[in-house]
């Protein structure tokens, strides 16, 4: 079997996996959203002042919210078999569209945040474990506890004050200079000024973990019987650790990095709010506080969806990692 059939062999097998967990996301969700109360007719009705028991009525009526729960359920299910994931109340306009916008804004933010965390900390554990029992050991592992303790809001915060507060380095908030009409390359730069900030605050948290599961994995593989091999066939000890401990290193690594990957996007609630972000975090908060559950069952579906692709990711990297394991 070919590496091609075997691949798309992975991707039919984990679609077929992937519908009875989304539909039981979607039920699950919404029947925990009819526990709390209120509802997008309430918030609408506190907004203007005042609502007689009629005007409260007609507006149940025309967001469906009259009706029982489960006609309602049946109702949303037959319009997600339609691609159709209703209107919001809130902003009068269909929920795949709005969807869409901030689509894009959190994918940037959560790739290039996954990226970094990735990339540094990769870097710490191998170093820390090439410096194991030293003192370099020591303080990369009390920066990594730091990391591991603070929480991302409050870096977030503290990176404001000190890079654009006192330093004035970059912007404070937003995904773009509003209003300064850039296009080309000016447009590429001042779009990562404004994520570097944010990209920072959420890695922090994922770099401390990474760090640490790299250094305990590559210290557990530098035992194995083909590093010794590998030594003694005279291989440098940069290659030895390249070639062979850190690439048997990195399957934990990644499988825990699939798994944190709903993490990273919980936490983009908090990271969008501190800094302005306008992605699908800061929009389901917004939702919340507006009862609009129609947006709020479409993030979370999009989230179900994208925790799933990531798994499906982390198995065909899995492979490739180490081609002893067979895609089945």
């Amino acid at each position: 079997m070919t590496t091609l059939t075997r691949v798309g062999h992975t991707l039919r097998r984990t679609a077929w996996q992937a519908i009875p967990t989304v539909l039981g996301v979607v039920v699950l969700n919404f029947f925990l959203l009819q526990l709390v109360p209120g509802d997008a007719a309430d918030v609408i009705a506190a907004e203007s002042g005042a609502a007689t028991a009629e005007t409260m009525a007609q507006l149940r009526a025309h967001f469906g919210l009259d009706l029982p729960v489960l006609e309602r359920l049946l109702a949303y299910l037959n319009n997600l078999a339609h691609l159709h994931l209703g209107i919001s109340p809130r902003h009068n306009q269909p929920v795949l569209s709005l969807i869409g916008e901030r689509l894009g804004s959190t994918l940037l933010l959560m790739v290039t945040a996954l990226s970094l965390a990735l990339a540094l900390g990769v870097l710490l554990g191998t170093a820390m474990a090439t410096w194991v029992g030293r003192w370099q050991d020591r303080v990369l592992s009390v920066l990594a506890l730091l990391l591991y303790s603070t929480p991302g809001f409050w870096l977030g915060l503290m990176a404001i004050v000190l890079f654009s507060v006192k330093l004035g380095w970059l912007p404070t908030g937003g995904n773009l200079t509003i209003g300064a009409g850039l296009t080309g390359w000016a447009l590429v730069q001042d779009a990562a000024r404004h994520l570097v900030l944010p990209a920072l605050a959420m890695a922090g948290f994922f770099v401390a973990i990474f760090s640490r599961l790299t250094r305990a994995a590559m210290l557990e593989v530098s035992h194995q019987d083909f590093v010794r091999t590998a030594a003694a066939k005279g291989l440098s000890p940069a290659a030895i650790t390249l070639r062979h401990v850190l690439r048997n290193a990195l399957i934990p690594v990644t499988t825990v990095a699939g798994m944190h990957f709903g993490t990273l996007l919980g936490g983009a609630i908090v990271v969008e709010s501190v800094f302005s972000w306008p992605g699908l975090g800061r929009l389901a908060l917004e939702s919340v506080q507006a009862r609009d559950y129609n947006v709020l069952l479409g993030i979370l579906l999009l989230s179900s969806l994208l925790v799933i692709a990531a798994n499906m990711l982390v198995d065909l990297l899995h492979a490739w990692l180490d081609p002893r394991i067979q895609v089945r």
